[in-house]
């Protein structure tokens, strides 16, 4: 009996600390669809999106958050749909997408007749402090290729800090509309150097 009694209470006592545990929140990069700008003409180019570098401090599921002291904090309990990496690279490439007017082809058959842009990002920093702003700190490179012509590149980078409001939803809002501009400058770079290559980088 006094054992039964012993495992009774710790039944109840797990299932207290079960119910009283702080639930696990989750998040994603990719904004919603109806956010998207409408794309007016298809792009001079097949497109695909190479896997992203991203910072090694924060490629994780929990967000990482810098905190005044300039230490780095990790939330076990407000995590990313998938590690980080995997989270930009899918939302840039949806908002690359519907500007291009084309679907990412990384991986597809190619029209044999028709160039082909490469774009490769290299996240240098993605930092988020809470209640403050998100930034994010990118090099891109564009490739293109065409049958019988000379593979050319253009490299280039941006920084982008874009205001958040209070709360981690406005936090992960705020690093949406970063990649979103962040998807506004590699594309209207692309249109124009694919056109004329002697375009530069965005100033």
């Amino acid at each position: 009996m006094i054992v039964r009694k012993h495992l009774l209470t710790l039944a109840c006592a797990l299932g207290l600390g079960a119910c009283s545990s702080t639930p696990t929140h989750y998040y994603t990069l990719i904004a919603p669809a109806i956010q998207a700008p409408a794309t007016t003409a298809q792009a001079p180019f097949q497109f695909e999106m190479q896997p992203v570098l991203m910072a090694v401090q924060v490629d994780q599921p929990p967000l990482v958050v810098r905190q005044g002291d300039g230490s780095l904090a990790i939330l076990e309990n407000e995590r990313w749909g998938a590690p980080l990496g995997d989270e930009f690279h899918d939302a840039l490439t949806g908002e690359l997408e519907r500007r291009f007017g084309s679907r990412d082809l990384a991986g597809l058959p190619k029209q044999n007749d028709e160039p082909v842009l490469s774009v490769r990002t290299d996240v240098r920093r993605f930092e988020s402090v809470l209640d403050h702003y998100a930034m994010i700190d990118v090099v891109w490179n564009l490739s293109l290729r065409n049958s019988g012509t000379k593979r050319q590149s253009l490299t280039c980078s941006s920084v982008i800090r874009q205001p958040a409001g209070v709360g981690m939803e406005s936090l992960v809002l705020a690093h949406q509309k970063a990649v979103s501009r962040l998807a506004d400058a590699i594309a209207k770079t692309a249109n124009e150097w694919a056109r004329q290559p002697t375009s530069r980088c965005p100033s």
